[in-house]
């Protein structure tokens, strides 16, 4: 009851808030549904989609969206990359592919769980960087989902550090998430670029987390590898059990290295043929989606219906919705107003503060969000002789290291908890999310803002 009233005190005073610091009433309005939408949300999780509903309904009633803005800003690339992807992973689970991944990954690791952990976190790391963070989530939880079956532990520790490290791991490149992108189209950096400034501190950062939740989940991975003595070594299958399982093997491999070759490749793909930007990103996915349907040939509707978690679908295309309207409302014009006067710091406590600053908003907001937001703001400091150099990676690592903050603090998080709750494996709260969270976003970030401002002098 406390919290229900806690949560119905929330639109009360953002209302009265942003009213009170010269808000329109438009823009009051649709902060007010926004953030009520991601209170909600955080507060009641498993509800989230009632309250995105109800959000955007108030948003469609109060003439503050139409069909033509909620069709734009519903983010449909995302969407259907997400459902091809789901489907993908579906069919390579299927055929057991995930399930001879950890038979190797347990083989290299002898059986030993802090290099079983520490190997799941790399690979989390290493696919986020290659491909993007939503397209490793999906693969690396396949792996996670079979490794806490198998060994009959909880998922939800699994979980948790294998979408840490692809929240780190998703900086490393400019495809490893969409932020890396728009601060790469706004700034003028190229792959390169990414590889020199933001690689070698995500590996910093990884290095660093990975210890932390070692030591966090010490009584977790002692479980583990009790049950790990007890499991059946990952050699002991006899003769046509081994030969199937190869067999499976080699198929789903090729397969699965078409699709991650695809996405790797898909910008060298669109300038073969002559394509719009990120137009094979989204085919990619699609083509890997038709050809699963039909190797599935009479089962493919069971795939489609059974894999695909709708319930996230609908929350991101509602969600999406949402964080659109604060654009079309002029939200987000007015906040940069608001934070102008921060560029008079000294340029090292500005980085730090501007990295923490913009991790806190993508933590409990959208983090595409947050980076549009500050793209502005940081093209009116050029504007006016500001050395942004510096600051171009503060916004990236503030975004993409503190997402590890909060469940809805990147696609990852919310990809993961929708597959874990969708197939019946377990319950995380909110609690218990930032409690290790905080530990997988606050000292990783504070490590990388400092390696960062210790080379401000060679940026311009």
């Amino acid at each position: 009851m406390r919290r229900l009233l806690a949560y119905l005190a929330i639109p009360v005073i953002i209302l009265l808030f942003s009213r009170t610091i010269g808000f329109d009433p438009a823009q009051s309005l649709s902060l007010t549904i926004f953030l009520s939408i991601v209170s909600g949300a955080i507060m009641f999780w498993r509800f989230r989609v009632a309250f995105a509903l109800g959000g955007v309904s108030i948003l469609f009633a109060a003439g503050l969206l139409d069909l033509e803005h909620f069709i734009r800003y519903a983010n449909l690339d995302v969407v259907v990359f997400l459902i091809c992807m789901m489907i993908v992973i579906g069919f390579l689970e299927e055929r057991r592919f995930f399930e001879v991944l950890v038979d190797r990954l347990m083989q290299y690791s002898g059986n030993r769980p802090y290099a079983t952990i520490f190997m799941l976190m790399v690979l989390a790391a290493l696919f986020a960087a290659m491909v993007d963070e939503v397209t490793s989530i999906l693969f690396m939880m396949g792996i996670a989902i079979n490794i806490a079956s198998r060994l009959g532990v909880s998922l939800i520790p699994l979980m948790l550090m294998t979408v840490f490290a692809t929240n780190i791991g998703s900086s490393a490149t400019v495809i490893g998430n969409p932020v890396g992108v728009m601060i790469a189209f706004a700034s003028g950096y190229g792959f390169s670029d990414f590889l020199r400034w933001s690689t070698p501190i995500a590996v910093c950062a990884l290095m660093l987390i990975a210890w932390l939740m070692i030591l966090y989940f010490k009584p977790y991975l002692k479980e583990v590898e009790e049950k790990m003595r007890r499991a059946i070594p990952v050699t002991a299958y006899d003769g046509a059990g081994a030969d199937h399982r190869r067999r499976i093997d080699r198929t789903s491999l090729i397969f699965f290295l078409c699709v991650i070759g695809g996405l790797v490749l898909h910008t060298q793909l669109e300038e073969i043929l002559h394509l719009p930007k990120n137009t094979m990103l989204l085919g990619v996915p699609m083509i890997g989606a038709a050809v699963a349907l039909l190797i599935e040939n009479v089962r493919a509707r069971e795939l489609v219906e059974r894999r695909v978690d709708w319930w996230t679908i609908l929350f991101f295309l509602l969600f999406f919705t949402s964080v659109g309207t604060l654009k079309l409302t002029g939200v987000t014009t007015t906040f940069a107003h608001y934070v102008m006067p921060l560029a008079s710091l000294d340029p090292m406590i500005f980085l730090i503060t501007l990295g923490y600053i913009i991790g806190i908003m993508s933590a409990f907001m959208d983090n595409i969000l947050a980076v549009a937001l500050w793209i502005a703001v940081l093209q009116d400091m050029a504007s006016l002789g500001v050395n942004i150099a510096p600051l171009w990676w503060a916004a990236l690592f503030g975004s993409t290291y503190l997402g590890n903050l909060t469940i809805i603090g990147s696609t990852a998080n919310i990809v993961a908890v929708g597959m874990v709750e969708k197939q019946k494996l377990g319950h995380v709260t909110l609690r218990e999310w930032m409690k290790a969270g905080a530990l997988a976003s606050f000292p990783p970030l504070t490590l990388a803002l400092i390696l960062l401002a210790l080379q401000i002098p060679l940026m311009t």
